[in-house]
């Protein structure tokens, strides 16, 4: 079922124009007084006085990790203004413990998003570790600014996520609603934070990396991220190759493709896994009674989907109601996490076979329901939509997506309608947008990648290799977690303990440096929507909840 590679991946991307992208970030006079090190004219134009305050520690009073300290930093809005306004970024460390002489210094930790909180994964991330290279870095989580418990935290529409939105698919007539619904979107943006919006970029977040490592006190950090973690740190990198020592990349975004070409992979892909679940749950017909060909699964799919158009159904405790929308929400998630596909088979069976909603009820809570408010909504669209050029025409979007969808029907019109904000932004090109990446003078990189990953295609991986003179590619052939560290496959979890412990690289030669195998297919079962188990299973998350495996292994974090 689940195919492997043995091959070159198409190495065609679409390259972004970033000569703005130099010009704006070496803007900052010459004369600025860099820290000691050697430096590339880049890192000596941004390495000046950053404006950044102090990093005041205190406890987190977290019952689970005591020793989790927590500060915040103040770090400008515009950081060629670095005396001017400031917001504040809340910072957690999770203290070395090894003698002195021992400690390597801190690694910075970022899962992607954009936007997503990485508090949780100091705690975690050392808790994979053996305890020799656990006690002997400083385990530094963040919450990028703008976002979660940083400040200011950005909302737009606390509402824009309440069910029951439209219905994704252009067929039912909806796209009109969509369309007002987005544009609204970036205006109450624009209107409330226009201030901040243009300065969110990934340029800007890579600079706070920076201002969090002058705020430590150390010459060199080292970074570990996931999906778009991995555009930060490759950012950072190009910024500033002297003050790396090491970093890791974890299913990797390419360094050149636009976020609108982007998209349009992530929904072939997202398509091929839909299929795989497809014919999973075929081969599991016994269990799931919900037809013994993958043809037949996406048939029952559709027909409840279809359902849901009319007879839409009671979300609570989240607002509203699941209708076709959070129906399509509830399952996408499968394509970047499969232990969730005995969970989705579930909600199909349930729903067609015992007429039981409670599974989809339950599932929607559990996967895609709101939060408080729009999450990390309003940073994910302030990097995609800014840093590149996105079509503006809605004819344009229309034709071109038909195409896609006509090959993607799974994932192409949620992904198109996700993203519509774009077609509205008012600020692209306004920031320095997506530096182009050399690699020039940094360290050994240690690259990530599953061939089957729908989130971040492994055609980036082979972009960014390529860009990084001195990476190494770890391949997981068959693979398709997004994020595929710390999920109990030995032989992606030694390489990346081994780089840490004593900066130990792959020893292949070849374009891959070490090849894994897949991990294996979780077993079927139908899981049990009885309200005692409801009632453990259902509490809401927000978009920007920490859905991370420290407290769910069927957890997704983003959708980069």
């Amino acid at each position: 079922m689940r195919k492997t590679v043995n091959k070159t991946v198409n190495k065609t991307v679409v390259i972004v124009t970033a000569a703005a992208a130099v010009a704006a970030v070496c803007a900052v006079p010459a004369s600025a007084a860099p820290s000691a090190g050697p430096e590339s004219a880049l890192e000596a134009a941004v390495a000046h006085d950053t404006g950044q305050g102090a990093l005041n520690w205190a406890s987190c009073d977290d019952p689970t990790t005591p020793a989790l300290q927590c500060a915040m930093l103040e770090v400008p809005v515009d950081y060629s203004k670095p005396h001017g306004q400031k917001i504040k970024i809340k910072v957690d460390r999770l203290p070395a413990t090894a003698p002195k002489a021992k400690q390597q210094g801190p690694i910075l930790l970022n899962p992607g998003g954009p936007g997503d909180s990485g508090l949780w994964m100091p705690a975690y991330i050392a808790g994979q570790m053996p305890a020799d290279v656990a006690s002997e870095y400083d385990w530094i989580g963040f919450d990028p600014r703008g976002t979660n418990a940083s400040d200011p935290h950005v909302t737009c529409d606390a509402h824009y996520f309440d069910g029951e939105r439209p219905d994704y698919q252009v067929s039912q007539g909806t796209s009109q609603a969509w369309l007002e619904k987005d544009a609204k979107y970036a205006a109450d943006c624009a209107a409330n934070w226009s201030w901040l919006l243009p300065h969110m970029t990934t340029v800007d977040n890579a600079r706070d990396l920076d201002s969090i490592r002058r705020a430590l006190g150390v010459s060199k950090i080292s970074f570990y991220g996931g999906s778009w973690g991995t555009s930060l740190g490759s950012t950072y990198g190009q910024l500033f190759p002297s003050r790396v020592r090491r970093m890791v990349l974890d299913s990797i975004v390419g360094p050149t493709i636009t976020w609108y070409d982007h998209n349009i992979l992530q929904d072939k892909e997202h398509q091929q896994r839909f299929e795989a679940f497809a014919e999973w749950t075929a081969k599991a017909d016994s269990v799931y009674h919900l037809g013994t060909t993958p043809d037949a699964v996406i048939k029952n799919y559709n027909a409840v989907e279809q359902d849901l158009r009319t007879n839409p159904v009671d979300a609570s405790p989240a607002p509203g109601k699941i209708g076709p929308a959070e129906f399509e929400d509830t399952f996408y998630g499968g394509g970047y996490n499969f232990l969730r596909w005995p969970r989705m088979a579930t909600v199909l069976s349930g729903y067609l076979v015992k007429h039981d909603t409670r599974p989809l009820n339950i599932a929607y809570n559990r996967y895609a329901a709101p939060g408080a408010d729009d999450g990390t909504f309003p940073a994910y669209n302030a990097v995609q939509c800014t840093e590149n050029a996105w079509p503006r025409d809605w004819q344009f979007w229309q034709k071109d997506q038909a195409a896609v969808n006509a090959v993607a029907p799974f994932y192409t019109y949620n992904n198109m309608w996700y993203n519509a904000a774009c077609m509205f932004w008012p600020y692209q090109g306004d920031t320095a947008g997506r530096l182009p990446i050399t690699g020039k003078g940094l360290p050994p990189v240690l690259l990530f990648q599953a061939t089957e990953d729908p989130a971040t295609p492994y055609a980036g991986a082979v972009a960014m290799h390529e860009a990084l003179p001195s990476s190494k590619l770890v391949v997981q052939n068959g693979g398709s977690f997004h994020e595929i560290l710390f999920h109990g496959d030995s032989c992606l979890d030694d390489t990346f303990v081994a780089y840490l412990r004593d900066g130990t690289m792959p020893s292949g030669k070849g374009f891959v440096a070490k090849t894994c195998a897949p991990e294996a297919d979780p077993t079927p079962s139908y899981i049990d929507p009885t309200p005692a188990a409801a009632a453990a299973k259902s509490a809401p998350t927000a978009p920007d909840a920490p859905r991370n495996p420290a407290n769910d292994p069927e957890a997704v974090v983003g959708r980069l």
